[in-house]
């Protein structure tokens, strides 16, 4: 196991698969996953977005987004609309439940953070988030 842990990749791997396990478990009444709930945060920053540009900005494959908004149209949490730039295409937009969700979520995702993070003390916290911060921007989108 020494091996394993030794690698960066993997770490970052299990870390992932912990942090999703915690966060979908905490969403679990809800009904929504993780893949949800990144969709709905990346629209209150992205004010009416394609759905080709979600599926490029989450890395998502477009069949799954599709398949999300339908999830969170059904909930009342998101829309389409038809896009001020072309009326054939349709944009994607948080509803006012789809804020209060997110508002109301919040806790949760501290309560996640400070769980998967827990060993950490505040700077190493704030280090490690700016790390992945630039390792992310560097690719990963």
């Amino acid at each position: 196991m020494r091996g394993l842990h030794a690698d960066t990749g993997y770490l970052l791997y299990r870390l992932g698969l912990r942090s999703g396990q915690l966060f979908n478990a905490s969403l679990q009444e809800s009904g929504l996953r993780l893949r949800h709930y990144a969709l709905l945060r990346f629209l209150t920053t992205t004010p009416g977005a394609l759905q080709r540009e979600l599926s490029a900005s989450l890395g998502y494959d477009p069949s799954a987004i599709v398949g999300l908004v339908d999830d969170l149209e059904k909930l009342g949490l998101a829309e389409r609309r038809p896009s001020p730039d072309d009326r054939r295409s349709r944009i994607v937009v948080l509803t006012e439940d789809g804020r209060a969700f997110l508002r109301d979520t919040d806790e949760a995702g501290r309560r996640v953070t400070d769980e998967l993070l827990g060993p950490l003390d505040a700077a190493e916290r704030d280090a490690l988030h700016a790390l992945l911060q630039k390792v992310t921007e560097g690719g990963l989108g």
